[in-house]
C-alpha cells in the first residue's frame, strides 16, 4: 500500500517505544538457559500439582500437545517404569508443519539418552536435539503418566 501522506512523527515514535517496552516485558517471561542447555526454572516435579512417591511398574502412554508459531502439535510418549525409574522411552510425533517434522525427529533421536535411568519424579526436559518446543509436549505427557502410575 502506498501512502500519500506520512504518519505524524509523534505517532511513529510512540508506536516504536511501545514495541520496545512490550519486547522487554516479554523477554522477562522467558526461562533462562545455562550453557548446558538446562532451564533455570524448577523441573515439573517441583510444581505444586505433581505427585511424588512410588509409582507402579509398567508401561504407560500419554499424549502431549504444544504450541508452535504455525499450529498446535502433538506427540505420543510411552514410558516403561521399574522401581520408579524409566527403563525405556518411545516418542512418536504427528507433525502438522514441515519444520515440526524436523524438530520432532531430532527430539525423538535424542530423548532416550536424556531420560532412561532417571527417576520419574526427576524427569523434565528443556531442549533435546535442538528442539525446545517439543519438550513442552513431552513434559505434559510425563505429567499425565505420573498421575496414572501413582494410582
Amino acid at each position: 500500500m502506498i501512502r500519500a501522506t506520512a504518519v505524524p512523527r509523534p505517532i511513529r515514535v510512540g508506536a516504536a517505544a511501545a514495541s520496545v517496552a512490550g519486547l522487554a516485558l516479554l523477554a522477562g517471561c522467558a526461562g533462562q538457559t545455562t550453557a548446558e542447555g538446562t532451564s533455570s526454572q524448577p523441573p515439573a516435579s517441583a510444581d505444586a500439582g505433581s505427585s511424588s512417591g512410588t509409582y507402579k511398574d509398567g508401561t504407560y502412554t500419554a499424549e502431549g500437545t504444544y504450541q508452535t508459531p504455525e499450529t498446535v502439535e502433538k506427540i505420543s510418549v510411552t514410558l516403561t517404569l521399574e522401581s520408579n525409574k524409566v527403563t525405556a522411552v518411545e516418542v512418536t510425533g504427528d507433525p502438522q508443519a514441515r519444520e515440526t517434522e524436523q524438530y520432532q525427529s531430532e527430539f525423538i533421536g535424542g530423548i532416550k539418552d536424556e531420560v532412561v535411568g532417571k527417576n520419574l519424579d526427576d524427569l523434565s526436559v528443556d531442549r533435546v536435539g535442538g528442539s525446545s518446543l517439543t519438550s513442552g509436549g513431552f513434559n505434559a505427557a510425563v505429567a499425565e503418566i505420573r498421575t496414572e502410575a501413582a494410582s
